[in-house]
């Protein structure tokens, strides 16, 4: 099996456990993974923070990268970063991902990935969504996206919130072609 590059961006929509449990995640799968290159907005530390009560996002084994750090690897697509997953994904960076606005790494990033016809997974984390939101998903998805609605399953019978949102964090690795034991329906 080919080692993944992976980016991770993290954005202030609400949802930080989704971009924990994430982190942990490819912690947990670094033998499958070459490199994780992770970006953080300014509100996500702000909403980690708020939400889950503590700045864990400094201690993961990974390289952080400055939203405005355009040396980041990820900003081009000579680097041969291959998947890209926002967790959360605000209807913002959507929306400026959808229309070619590169206004700082985690858009930047988003686009590199999309021309060079790589993974990009987005998990939205917004309800009800407007008409907007649905034709910048259409957008996304047009340009090769894919939209992963944090939306968790039950047929596992989660138990603590962790457990709930585990459910949409399995999904996304599975997406970004990761190995991971997980529940499987009717397996």
């Amino acid at each position: 099996m080919q080692k993944r590059k992976i980016v991770v961006a993290v954005t202030g929509a609400s949802g930080a456990v989704y971009a924990k449990l994430l982190l942990d995640s490819l912690a947990k799968l670094s033998t499958q993974i070459e490199k994780v290159g992770v970006v953080m907005s300014d509100n996500a530390k702000e909403v980690w923070q708020y939400e889950l009560g503590n700045k864990d996002y400094e201690h993961y084994p990974f390289d952080f990268y400055a939203k405005t750090d355009f040396n980041a690897p990820f900003a081009s697509g000579s680097a041969k970063y291959d998947t890209m997953i926002i967790a959360p994904c605000s209807m913002g960076t959507l929306g400026r991902i959808a229309h070619g606005i590169s206004n700082d790494l985690i858009s930047r990033a988003a686009d590199v990935i999309l021309k060079e016809r790589r993974k990009l997974i987005a998990v939205v984390r917004d309800t009800p969504f407007s008409l907007i939101h649905l034709q910048n998903m259409k957008l996304v998805t047009e340009a090769g996206g894919i939209i992963c609605p944090a939306n968790p399953s039950f047929y596992s019978l989660p138990k603590t919130i962790e457990e709930v949102a585990q459910t949409v964090v399995d999904r996304v690795v599975d997406l970004a072609g990761l190995e991971k034991e997980s529940y499987r329906w009717n397996d």
